[in-house]
């Protein structure tokens, strides 16, 4: 059944609403503006770089607008002269507030990467991860005033894989976002899109993430210490120290091997990787990357570092 195409203002920064983007520049309705973060100082030079989705919209002649505050009236006013018939949300980066939600007749629509009530926050990709969620996906969402606590008008799943990282999760969900999007939106210009409420007592947290977070205590179990290093991978990553220097960690294995030895001891550094005892297993690092140099397998990192077995990782200075 056709439909008549909406007029639509997206809202998005990252690489991961670019997929969305481009879907909907590829679909039937209008894009009629695009809101982006400001351009940001990047690099040593600190040259300021645009966003993904600013360079994208450019590309396709699509105005772009860059508030630096979007609690405003003016701002407000300049949304409403494109006469939005509604607003797609995926990952801008700020929390709107309720005269955006509100300005378009269908309201706002947002692309989160969870399925929700499950991990309601900045970093679900990341989190779905750590906390060894067996199936992950996507939700198309009616935005509210609350932390991505709108009604689910759709939603996708798939199943990640088992070495899962939350640098290899990103651009499927980015992807399963997008078609969960145009299918949403086919939905609701056909009258067809049902809300539905959300179980509260089902949700859970995800958090912004930072660099402090990924110190590893290796008194925890192997699998647990395994899905941390994969669900900060690539940023902001997990590492320990070694020799008061800082060692961020990859690509993690739990080797089921039996040790009377206190968790966080090296038991073995080799071309394999480096095996180390936690509370429950080992788990045997591949690749790491030292201070100031890039990342290595553990074989290239011992060729100018000496490590030697016995020493405990979690007594060295934090």
């Amino acid at each position: 059944m056709s439909r008549a195409p909406l007029r639509i203002i997206f809202m998005g920064t990252p690489d991961f609403a670019v997929p969305t983007l481009e879907s909907l520049i590829n679909g039937p309705d209008r894009i009629v503006a695009v809101v982006s973060q400001p351009d940001r100082p990047k690099g040593r030079g600190r040259r300021l770089v645009a966003p993904p989705v600013k360079i994208l919209a450019m590309q396709h002649n699509i105005p772009v607008l860059q508030p630096l505050k979007i609690k405003t009236a003016d701002f407000w006013e300049e949304l409403k002269s494109y006469r939005p018939d509604l607003l797609v949300v995926a990952a801008y980066g700020r929390i709107l507030p309720p005269q955006l939600i509100t300005l378009a007749p269908h309201g706002c629509i947002n692309v989160h990467g969870s399925l929700l009530p499950r991990h309601r926050g900045a970093a679900p990709i990341q989190w779905a991860i750590i906390d060894g969620d067996e199936e992950v996906g996507v939700t198309i969402m009616q935005m509210d005033v609350g932390m991505d606590t709108g009604d689910i008008l759709l939603q996708r799943s798939i199943v990640p894989a088992p070495d899962e990282t939350a640098g290899s999760l990103f651009p499927k969900i980015a992807a399963l976002g997008s078609e969960a999007l145009m299918d949403a939106l086919e939905m609701l210009g056909n009258g067809c899109l049902t809300p539905s409420k959300q179980d509260d007592s089902l949700a859970t947290a995800a958090p912004m993430l930072s660099k402090t977070d990924g110190l590893v205590n290796w008194s925890k179990p192997a699998e647990e210490i395994a899905r941390l290093v994969r669900g900060l991978d690539p940023w902001p990553t997990a590492f320990c120290r070694v020799n008061n220097r800082k060692l961020q960690l990859y690509k993690p294995d739990v080797v089921f091997f039996a040790t009377s030895h206190p968790p966080g001891t090296l038991l073995r550094a080799d071309r394999e990787g480096l095996l180390v005892a936690t509370s429950e297993a080992c788990l045997l690092i591949k690749e790491v990357k030292p201070e100031g140099k890039k990342r290595m397998t553990v074989e290239s990192y011992l060729n100018g570092h000496q490590l030697e077995a016995g020493i405990n990782l979690n007594s060295q200075t934090q």
